[in-house]
């Protein structure tokens, strides 16, 4: 569907500042929402909200698609709620404020949160969370605590009988380890809590959270573990068969190999899609607008031989995408979906994404190398899109033109007016300014570049493994009323 003319901001919370080695769901989360509405915007986009794992992409190494990361429970709300002493609060020390330390945030909140746990009395508020819950939360902290159990290995490593998920030896384990059941219940509970109460102040402000759903759940995983039919799996050591990416493209010369487990969507249309539904309806419960990254998927995906280790020899298989947003439609309603078009978009994705009327995605960044009709100049956009300088796998806009080529400097320029690329400074607000000038429904901006940030700031890197997902900025206090104004001026000016 359509939606209001309108801007944001893309941040993720880890990104958010803060004395811990990662960013929360604390005081600097509320302080970036008063920003929001202070330079006028009505659009906070985040990333995964996941627990995560190797490397912590919060698309391809998340735990559960339900589940919250409970490193983002803030420590200072758990004081507040009496479950932890403030005076005895101690900031994580010799940390990059400007890079997340995952290891060192891990380690030190974990024992903070432990203790929390150990003065926590469950309420009926509790009771009701994880009776509502069940149907995943279940699943999900047995997960959790096998996989504490089995350090190093993947789920189908397990023993049989785990793995494989017979029913006395699951409630063998349920018993056994039932205390760290709870605390995993705990954890989820108080980032539920927690983000709720940063949504409901949010929305009481009239800016809207845009969620992510990422197509595809990590191989280690309560999702794949817990619905192992809906995956395919070999039958016998249950490892994937084949595994998701997608052919060279922008990013990658031998394209890039996720490694996820791709769906057996036969299996899946045979139960008219009860997972995925339940995934959505989960989703909606905590944010307002759903952006579907890597939308393309849905219609055909990039199936690679689980053995191999490039993604080059995959082959497109189709999938019901169709029949999966009719029935997804019929289940839930109004579908205030975004779609993530990027990659190689076919004439079938454009029709999918057209027949269901959800806004897809330019990129300013991606404009500039070739003519005058390129589909991410802003003169060839329709109004039912979503605008971005750079999305999370881009560089910054600074980033961006210290690499630029030859001919995307020349054509930024002489697209802007100036006769050589020289004479432009401040690429990024030239940028900003282009994006919300469009015709586009929606624009969303990065922090980093209304930051006036370089490639340090930049926070994926598609083609390196290692080392992504860590930028966050250093204080509020870059949150100035002077940058606030400037913003305010521009989305005024374009009626966003």
């Amino acid at each position: 569907m359509a939606f209001p003319r309108a801007s944001g901001i893309l941040l993720h919370p880890t990104s958010l500042p803060g004395p811990y080695g990662i960013g929360d769901l604390g005081q600097a989360a509320y302080d970036f929402i008063d920003f929001l509405v202070a330079s006028g915007q009505k659009l906070w986009q985040i990333l995964p909200l996941g627990p995560t794992g190797y490397e912590h992409s919060p698309y391809t190494m998340n735990y559960s698609a339900f589940a919250g990361n409970p490193l983002l429970i803030s420590l200072d709300r758990l004081a507040q709620e009496g479950l932890l002493n403030a005076a005895e609060l101690e900031p994580l020390g010799d940390v990059d404020p400007e890079r997340v330390d995952f290891e060192g945030a891990i380690a030190h909140k974990t024992r903070y949160l432990e203790q929390a746990y150990q003065q926590f009395s469950p309420s009926p508020t509790f009771a009701e969370f994880c009776q509502k819950q069940a149907w995943w939360l279940e699943d999900y902290v047995l997960f959790i605590a096998l996989h504490e159990q089995h350090p190093g290995l993947m789920w189908y490593q397990w023993p049989p009988e785990l793995a494989r998920r017979e029913p006395a030896a699951l409630a063998a384990q349920q018993e056994a380890l039932a205390e760290r059941l709870t605390y995993h219940q705990f954890l989820q509970f108080q980032f539920f809590e927690q983000w709720r109460s940063l949504r409901t102040y949010a929305n009481e402000r009239s800016i809207q959270i845009i969620g992510d759903v990422s197509i595809y759940v990590c191989e280690h995983s309560a999702d794949v573990w817990a619905n192992q039919e809906i995956f395919k799996l070999d039958p016998e050591t249950l490892a994937p068969i084949y595994r998701a990416g997608v052919p060279p493209d922008y990013f990658s010369a031998t394209g890039q190999l996720w490694g996820n487990p791709v769906y057996d969507w036969e299996k899946m249309e045979q139960t008219d899609f009860a997972w995925w539904v339940d995934r959505f309806r989960a989703t909606l419960l905590y944010v307002d607008l759903v952006r579907i990254d890597h939308f393309r998927g849905f219609e055909a995906y990039w199936q690679v031989p689980g053995q191999e280790t490039t993604a080059l020899n995959g082959e497109w298989i189709p999938a019901p995408g169709e029949a999966f947003f009719q029935t997804l439609g019929h289940r839930l309603g109004h579908l205030p979906v975004m779609a993530e078009d990027l990659g190689i978009i076919t004439p079938e994705v454009e029709a999918l994404r057209d027949r269901f009327d959800f806004p897809g995605m330019k990129i300013l960044q991606f404009a500039f190398g070739e003519d005058a009709q390129n589909p991410y100049l802003p003169h060839n956009y329709n109004r039912n899109c979503v605008v971005y300088i750079g999305t999370h796998d881009n560089n910054t806009a600074l980033g961006w033109w210290a690499e630029a080529t030859p001919t995307e400097r020349h054509n930024l320029a002489h697209y802007l007016g100036y006769r050589s690329p020289e004479r432009l400074e401040g690429v990024n607000w030239r940028l900003i300014g282009m994006a919300l000038a469009s015709v586009a429904n929606q624009a969303i901006l990065t922090l980093q570049d209304l930051l006036d940030l370089d490639s340090r700031g930049r926070m994926n890197d598609p083609s390196v493994n290692g080392g992504n997902w860590r930028w966050r900025y250093r204080s509020s206090e870059q949150l100035t009323a002077d940058l606030a104004a400037r913003l305010r001026e521009l989305t005024q000016r374009y009626n966003r």
